[in-house]
């Protein structure tokens, strides 16, 4: 294999989810179709270019805090908390949640040395912190990973006098939001559980 293409291939790798033959595919279709890979070039530099953490919750915005958390009508006293931005746009998609967000950037993995400082913890906990907070709901996917990490929001936040709940099991164990369908998200907010009373 030439070493430009190698290199491609690679890179196309790294992406969540591609393997190498997928790559290898990816990669001869963009240099077989010039213009679409311009356009992916640009965009991708674009995206980069204008695309921020909001100051408050972390979702990616372009202006200087995203649409959610600039959103009078949204109910600022209740914050969902998800592991990346397509989780916000996952559960937007349900129409069911009307309150704010607060995006962690990932989730705890000790086997690739995520800890809980790689994490945006302490910003979340300073909005707690700042009063006005009524609930936390903790959204991180059913995983091993979601799960542990989940547990260790709940147990930062028990000092503090709000409610804690964590999405209900209308999720499978080991399925990404993402991926799951709209039904089965409006179901987990509506049967969210209370992780605050024993």
């Amino acid at each position: 294999m030439e070493k430009a293409l190698e290199q491609l291939v690679t890179a196309l790798t790294e992406l969540p989810g591609i393997g190498e033959k997928t790559a290898l595919r990816i990669a001869f279709f963009l240099l077989r179709q010039s213009r679409v890979a311009e356009r992916l070039t640009v965009a991708v530099a674009n995206a980069r270019e204008k695309l921020h953490e909001c100051p408050i919750c972390q979702n990616l915005t372009e202006d200087r805090l995203c649409s959610i958390c600039a959103d009078g009508s949204r109910d600022h006293h209740t914050i969902c908390v998800v592991e990346e931005p397509a989780d916000v746009l996952t559960l937007e998609q349900t129409h069911r949640y009307r309150g704010v967000y607060h995006v962690l950037g990932g989730v705890l993995s000790p086997i690739d040395n995520i800890g809980p400082r790689d994490l945006n913890i302490s910003t979340l906990l300073e909005r707690v912190a700042t009063g006005g907070i009524a609930e936390v709901i903790l959204a991180t996917n059913p995983t091993v990973e979601g799960e542990a990490t989940a547990s260790y929001v709940y147990h930062q936040l028990q000092s503090y006098p709000i409610k804690v709940t964590r999405l209900a099991r209308g999720l499978p164990t080991g399925v990404d939001i993402g991926i799951a369908d709209l039904d089965t998200l409006s179901r987990a907010f509506d049967d969210r559980r209370d992780l605050t009373t024993p």
